[in-house]
């Protein structure tokens, strides 16, 4: 073995030759290159040069194409194989143009005669190799940083076709839409999209303009369930002149529940301003009217005016307890008595309390509680008060001797998910935006206080609800508690 170490920094090369008259032939070729610093070693066994391609010792490697039984081809093919980065170029007493396609295309930077070799040619060739070895390099290493951010990214990232089927995506979206990411391939972007006019959208805006920047959209999950989400994409061109299409999509559902969550309390707060303040107003000339009464009926004897006396009466005691229903329905959430209880008994109670509803009604009833028992710190008789409503509301909402309540406990991560399903008549659109309103009812005699109440009563168990209905199918209510540490 020969080495040869000038003044500075040297350029590392490994020459790999089983004939020791060639390698000193191209090693006196190297050597004469001007103002260049060389270390330059030799390998003839195979192995022996295998070992050092894949520990990237050197800068540079030149590979004779014939090395005993196996080739420089072969060697070439399990240096890349094994991660050798460096570029490698082969050498051979006779070139083909059949050799020298499949050594490029096999991964070699060059491809070079030994009976042409002389030291200009040679100056080029490691020139020419090392600078497009830096540049592969610098495109790897951007290359691993975005797909290291790629992978890791918290929102979903994909790349589509412009016939915007899906070519690529990141693990986030396993985790948002419950698909393997082999299900992902191929399916358009859009066909995730819940709502058709939110697709026809997404294909104008990209078609017209190539971009659509914090587009809310719904989108729905492998299990049907909808996900609020904001989406961005823009149309993009490859070096090929090829469009295609990126973009990021963000989780927006607990943000939006959040929103929606403030906005019920709010008007929750603000109702119940308006009740205390209307009966404040109405008890006291409710009072006086009634002293009025306690005056007058001694002094009335015909059976016409007693009449006239027990219809007022009546109607007052009505506005009365009107009255006080409406200012319990406001302060449910006040005098909270927290306990560590088992959400399954506290369902028990409701189902208990609801039990003579459904069967005169003949409703099915399905039970299904994980083997292990979730505790929550909940006041018992408020909570299951809230389960009673909703309860109430899916037995008078299903067909007698038709109707299957399904009611479910599923644990989470970070909390316990309470689920009443059923198979009823549904809640439109409309009127489902309204559902928890102080007073808002579809029933002909209804209040419209029993989900004000409930709803009430989850917010101050800093419980959250999501309410799924579809007209005629039926609807369900997923009701989440936090899991105690």
């Amino acid at each position: 073995m020969e080495t040869q170490t000038l003044v500075g920094v040297p350029t590392r090369i490994l020459i790999v030759d089983d004939d020791e008259d060639d390698f000193f032939i191209t090693s006196d070729y190297i050597r004469n290159i001007p103002t260049k610093n060389f270390v330059v070693d030799w390998s003839y066994n195979y192995n022996d040069a295998l070992g050092k391609l894949t520990s990237n010792q050197y800068d540079i490697y030149f590979v004779d194409y014939r090395l005993g039984i196996k080739t420089g081809m072969d060697l070439l093919t399990d240096a890349i194989a094994s991660g050798c980065e460096a570029p490698i170029i082969l050498l051979t007493g006779k070139g083909t143009q059949e050799i020298d396609i499949k050594a490029m295309e096999s991964g070699a930077y060059d491809y070079l005669i030994k009976s042409e070799l002389n030291t200009e040619k040679l100056e080029r060739c490691i020139r020419y190799s090392l600078e497009r070895a830096s540049s592969i390099h610098a495109l790897k290493a951007n290359e691993r940083k975005y797909r290291s951010m790629f992978e890791k990214s918290k929102d979903v990232v994909f790349i589509a076709t412009k016939d915007f089927k899906i070519v690529d995506i990141n693990y986030a979206a396993t985790e948002l839409l419950e698909y393997e990411l082999e299900e992902f391939l191929d399916k358009e972007i859009v066909s995730l999209f819940n709502n058709e006019r939110d697709r026809e959208i997404f294909y104008s805006k990209l078609n017209e303009t190539g971009e659509l920047n914090d587009f809310e959209v719904d989108i729905k999950a492998k299990n049907d369930e909808v996900k609020n989400c904001i989406i961005s994409a823009s149309v993009e061109m490859n070096n090929n002149g090829e469009k295609y299409i990126q973009g990021i999509i963000h989780d927006n559902t607990s943000r939006k529940r959040a929103e929606k969550t403030a906005l019920q309390a709010e008007k929750l707060a603000a109702t119940g301003r308006l009740v205390r303040t209307l009966a404040h107003e109405v008890r006291n000339p409710l009072n006086n009217i009634n002293l009025s009464l306690e005056q007058l009926q001694p002094h009335l004897a015909d059976d016409d005016s007693k009449l006239y006396l027990e219809i007022i009466q009546r109607n007052s005691k009505r506005i009365g307890d009107l009255i006080t229903e409406l200012l319990n329905s406001s302060r449910l959430s006040s005098q909270v008595s927290l306990e560590r209880v088992s959400l399954q008994n506290v369902v028990d109670k409701a189902i208990a309390a609801a039990i003579d509803r459904m069967t005169l009604k003949r409703i099915e009833l399905q039970v299904s509680y994980p083997e292990k028992e979730a505790y929550a710190m909940v006041d018992v008789e408020k909570v299951q008060l809230a389960f009673l409503n909703i309860i109430i509301n899916a037995i008078e909402a299903m067909e007698e001797a038709e109707g299957v309540l399904r009611i479910s406990i599923h644990i989470t991560d970070t909390e316990y998910l309470v689920e009443f399903k059923d198979n009823g008549c549904g809640i439109s659109e409309e009127n489902l935006q309204r559902l928890f309103e102080p007073y808002f009812t579809s029933k002909r005699n209804g209040m419209g206080l029993g989900l004000a109440s409930t709803l009430n009563i989850l917010q101050s168990h800093n419980a959250h609800i999501d309410v799924k209905s579809v007209v005629g199918a039926g609807t369900t209510f997923i009701i989440g508690f936090k899991k105690l540490a």
